[in-house]
């Protein structure tokens, strides 16, 4: 025998990876978006000037949850790849990244912070980046999984700032000390 496991065995691992990840990830992900309150009943962000590419509200927890659903597999994979180099790195850049993630809705939503949020998001689309790395060098598969997430992240990105853009005020950026030029 040349195998130190057999494929049966290699499921059952990922199985019981999966069965403690895949819902571990999913409820820390719905305590963060509580933690941050609910959208829904915030007068605060419906006041907000909304960027053109600001999606449907329902799209949110459809995405988010598909999210993490495929975040909870990929770490599933590399953590039922014991003895596999790099493992150990790459879950624990994935529990950083997770950490990082969940910070986001309590600071935007909670704080409403919005440019101290952007902040996080930077970290978070560094930290998700060196995890889809760690993770390809890994399993593969698992990375690809993280891709999806990877774009959000950077979407997320995109979207924080605009809404800083759109709303200074609200960002903590008074219109004070702004210069009006006037053409004549």
């Amino acid at each position: 025998m040349n195998q130190l496991a057999s494929s049966g065995q290699l499921r059952a691992s990922f199985l019981r990876w999966a069965l403690v990840l895949v819902p571990l990830v999913m409820l820390l992900g719905f305590l963060s978006g509580k933690a941050g309150g609910s959208v829904a009943d915030s007068p605060w962000f419906y006041s907000l000037t909304k960027p053109a590419l600001y999606p449907p509200p329902e799209t949110f927890p459809i995405v988010w949850s598909l999210l993490y659903l495929l975040m909870g597999l990929a770490a599933a994979m590399i953590g039922a790849a014991r003895g596999a180099s790099g493992r150990g790195l790459a879950l624990s850049l994935f529990v950083l990244q997770l950490l990082v993630n969940l910070a986001w809705s309590p600071v935007f939503f909670g704080l409403h912070k919005m440019s101290a949020a952007l902040y996080v998001l930077a970290a978070l689309d560094i930290a998700v980046l060196l995890t889809v790395i760690a993770f390809w060098r890994v399993r593969y598969q698992a990375a690809l999984l993280l891709l999806p997430y990877l774009a959000w992240v950077c979407f997320a990105t995109l979207l924080n700032w605009q809404f800083i853009e759109a709303n200074p005020e609200a960002a903590g950026y008074s219109s004070a000390n702004a210069v009006t030029r006037v053409q004549i």
